[in-house]
């Protein structure tokens, strides 16, 4: 209950987003290759500014 109101970090926003985009980017994978690419090169980006704040 007192979780309820609870604001997340930017890393678990980040962490979240990364998961979705990478999910998308599977689903792609199957029927347009090109933008599964795209995908994956934005959930790096992601990654990498994840990796950045735990720095």
């Amino acid at each position: 209950m007192f979780g309820l109101f609870k604001k997340k970090s930017q890393e678990e926003v980040l962490q979240e987003r990364y998961k979705k985009i990478l999910k998308e980017a599977f689903e792609l994978s199957t029927t347009n290759r090109s933008a599964s690419d795209k995908k994956q090169a934005e959930a790096q980006e992601i990654l990498d500014k994840i990796d950045a704040i735990k720095k």
